[in-house]
């Protein structure tokens, strides 16, 4: 085919009208029907006839549910089903506006598959590919008209998923990323413009997660189902990190991994070996009914016990009786802690350093019991029972007859190990001693007692009274009975305990914090601002924060610290803090708490 070596001016940015979708498996497919139900011409393109067929048999099922839901009438859905017309051959994307490639994550494949279209299409269509891994400068350059090839990455399901990636490289032209940009907001998507390199904003944090969670997992450290729910109960996560690489495909995670550790040699990026395994196996997830789960069938959602379940019952045989609670601190948690336990019917001693302390957090403990049940969460009879359950004190002596001892002071070792040498002396034989530690090693603590075998931790999360999780630490000297006593206690008080052994950050601050720490990463490299890769993680990832809105509530001094924590203990550089991070500590700017850090807030 004859062409011109350089092609006229792309035009200002119109709106491609046609779009070619090359290669409609689950993410194709599901761009597909968002164009077609936008108002575009999509020609849907794939080797397979039972790929295309099932293409549209997903759009005919989706459009069905919208009529019968009122969301759009017959007329209407013929409309939409008549805009997707399916073919074997490339050729059919020869009058295409756009094409937008979505094969297999395979460089070659892509390679070919742009060769190929580059010499079938006009010069001013537009090449997009879908990669979330590999360099789309790279392919680019394997084309005659390289300023028309451009990234856009969609998220899955991309029928619901907000965002999208606009990848544009060194050679792509303004027209063309223009012109995507448009159709990614006409389509009522948020378009997040993006540098090449491998994984990008999203997918640059979160496999570097998704990866920690198989390493933490791969080395017995917790289970599938406590890391799973650590996340989604610690961090508000819409799934699990193991459940969620069944579901992005355990060989395509390890894909994307490979590629974002060739570009950045980070450890933190080397693929977990299990990942190789499970991939090796043919285990790959979801798609083949088998991956860190088990599935009910091959591309099932369901999932189904295997020899990993646990049993049920086993977490609270021969635990001890616990009646009363005793709750040392004055701060925000030790309030928290304090209200879950006389809600779930316990009696308890809050001991603060002095009386007038204590009866001021009994005052707050009120005062937040009466705004539950001003929103009508409790009643004013279960306020009143619960805040006579709370008995203030100026000194630990009143914890002598206590069933439990709770810990919730300053996160400073010698604080908190003279706190349990006083406990040691004043709490009867065979009570339990918890420390509600997030980062300090618990053995340490429990060193300071001569009776190691009865202290745990029990890390509650921030608010106390609605998180649900309770990370449950025990050492290499705590008793079973002990573990077991608390599991019952976090049932009783409507919380969700998973374990973990005794190393820095248990299971969700190892995972969480790494995160946030390479979000700091891509600003002070300048990749991308704060605002983008907070939309990133928020609509690509389903986040309920993005990872410096977090930041700014946790405190920058407090993400330092733990961050400090996890580098000195795992000693992987990958995991030192951030310089820009801890810049911003030296000057002050610590998050809302201080009005400024990654953002600037109004002081009240």
């Amino acid at each position: 085919m004859d062409r011109p070596s350089t092609p006229s001016p792309l035009p200002s940015p119109a709106v491609p009208r046609t779009v070619a979708v090359v290669g409609l498996g689950t993410m194709g497919s599901g761009i597909a029907e968002v164009l077609a139900r936008a108002g575009h011409e999509v020609v849907g393109i794939d080797v397979s006839e039972r790929a295309a067929t099932a293409a549209v048999a997903a759009l005919e099922r989706s459009t069905g549910r919208a009529v019968e839901r009122g969301r759009l009438d017959p007329a209407g859905r013929d409309a939409v089903l008549a805009r997707l017309r399916t073919y074997r051959e490339l050729s059919a994307a020869a009058g295409a506006d756009l094409v937008i490639e979505v094969v297999p994550e395979d460089y070659e494949l892509k390679r070919e598959v742009f060769t190929a279209l580059d010499e079938i299409v006009d010069a001013r269509t537009i090449l997009a590919t879908g990669t979330n891994a590999l360099s789309v400068t790279r392919l680019a350059a394997a084309t005659h008209h390289p300023e028309r090839v451009i990234g856009l990455h969609f998220f899955a399901p991309a029928q619901a998923m907000k965002l999208v990636e606009v990848v544009s490289t060194v050679l792509t032209s303004p027209e063309a990323t223009a012109s995507v940009t448009a159709l990614v907001r006409e389509l009522g998507k948020e378009p997040v413009p993006v540098g090449d390199r491998p994984g990008f904003i999203a997918d640059g944090l979160l496999f570097g997660y998704l990866n920690q969670a198989a390493a933490m997992y791969e080395s017995r450290y917790a289970t599938r189902e406590d890391i799973d729910a650590a996340m989604r109960l610690g961090c508000g996560l819409p799934m699990g990190p193991l459940a969620l690489l069944d579901l992005v495909g355990i060989d395509t995670a390890r894909t994307v991994l490979e590629a974002m550790y060739a570009a950045s040699h980070d450890r933190l990026h080397a693929p977990a070996p299990i990942l190789g395994h499970l991939a090796a196996a043919g285990l790959t997830g979801r798609k083949a009914g088998r991956g860190f789960y088990t599935y009910q069938a091959p591309g099932s959602q369901v999932v189904v016990a295997d020899a990993e379940t646990p049993a049920l019952g086993t977490a609270t045989d021969g635990g001890r009786a616990v009646r009363t609670v005793g709750v040392a601190g004055s701060g925000t948690m030790a309030c928290g802690i304090a209200e879950v336990f006389a809600k779930a019917g316990y009696e308890v001693v809050l001991a603060a350093r002095g009386a007038a302390k204590a009866e001021a957090a009994v005052a707050r403990i009120a005062k937040s019991l009466g705004r539950a049940a001003d929103k009508g969460r409790i009643t004013a009879e279960q306020r009143d029972a619960a805040l006579a359950r709370i008995t203030p004190s100026g000194t630990l002596d009143a914890f002598a007859p206590v069933d439990l001892a709770v810990e919730a002071i300053a996160e400073e070792i010698g604080v908190k190990r003279e706190l349990f040498a006083t406990l040691d002396k004043v709490c009867r034989p065979g009570a339990v001693l918890a420390t509600t530690t997030s980062s300090l090693p618990v053995v340490e603590i429990a060193a300071a007692t001569t009776r190691p075998q009865d202290v745990i931790g029990m890390h509650f999360f921030n608010p106390a009274p609605a998180m649900k999780l309770v990370e449950v630490v025990r050492t290499v000297l705590t008793a079973p009975e002990v573990r077991a006593t608390v599991h019952e206690v976090c049932r009783v008080i409507g919380k969700h305990p998973v374990d973990c052994g005794d190393r820095a950050g248990f299971i969700v601050n190892a995972l969480l914090f790494p995160y946030l720490n390479n979000a700091v990463k891509m600003v002070q490299e300048n990749y991308a601002t704060v605002e983008d890769i907070d939309t990133a993680m928020k609509l690509g990832g389903g986040y309920p924060m993005g990872p410096f809105e977090l930041l700014d509530v946790v405190g920058l001094d407090v993400s330092l610290a733990i961050e400090q924590v996890l580098h000195r203990e795992f000693r992987d550089p990958g995991l030192a803090p951030a310089p820009l991070l801890e810049n911003l500590v030296s000057a002050g700017c610590l998050g809302r708490k201080t009005g400024r850090g990654f953002r600037e807030y109004a002081r009240a």
